[in-house]
């Protein structure tokens, strides 16, 4: 049977990088992918982003209030074969593996159509992203894969210390001054950008910056 399999780490510790590569290790066997990601994840627009500098066009984004089963079995049916380049001689084959970035932006009842997708189409599914927000609070998609993932694997990284990083925080710039500094309020979802960015620490070090402040 087919299995839902969940890969979780805190930034920065290979996530898209190994979504990329498990797309790579499948076509380089002449087999069939399909990516996606939540359309909230506006960072890359409708790619997958490494950081290492590697990025690849998804086949579907995932809008709020979607069915993620429908939209993958829309894209999964080949209406015209001959649309398709197979790098092989034959027909298209069918999907071998369904990969999702960022899936801690989904919503619960989309997570349950991963599940689906594993089970009932007989596609295994593996979903990539992080636990918890800069506030240690779980994402509502990383929670519900917490509970129904048949396989749960975590990703490690490094804090700026060299303990192993399990919190990720949110640091803001100062547009006057270009001071930087940590922030442990605010909404949950706030993509990378010019004003917003992420680094991934253990727990020291987090606590030392939060004030021992968790949530």
């Amino acid at each position: 049977m087919a299995k839902l399999y969940f890969r979780y780490g805190a930034m920065n510790s290979g996530k898209s990088t190994g979504l990329l590569q498990a797309a790579f290790n499948y076509e380089e066997r002449g087999q069939r992918v399909l990516l996606a990601k939540p359309q909230v994840d506006t960072k890359g627009e409708a790619d997958v982003v490494s950081r290492l500098g590697v990025t690849r066009p998804v086949d579907f984004l995932i809008p709020h209030g979607v069915s993620v089963l429908e939209l993958f079995r829309r894209h999964a049916a080949v209406e015209d074969p001959d649309a398709l380049v197979d790098h092989v001689d034959g027909p298209v084959p069918p999907v071998a593996c369904l990969l999702v970035d960022e899936a801690q932006f989904l919503e619960p009842g989309q997570v349950d159509d991963l599940l689906r997708i594993a089970v009932l189409d007989g596609v295994p599914v593996l979903a990539y992203g992080i636990r918890t927000d800069f506030r240690t609070r779980s994402f509502p998609g990383s929670a519900r894969l917490l509970e129904v993932a048949h396989s749960l694997e975590e990703l490690k990284t490094i804090c700026r210390c060299g303990r192993k990083a399990v919190f990720n925080t949110r640091a803001v710039t100062d547009a006057g001054t270009g001071e930087r500094r940590f922030v442990f309020e605010g909404d949950q979802v706030a993509i990378d950008g010019v004003e917003v960015t992420y680094e991934s620490l253990c727990a020291s070090c987090y606590l030392r910056e939060s004030g021992g402040r968790l949530g």
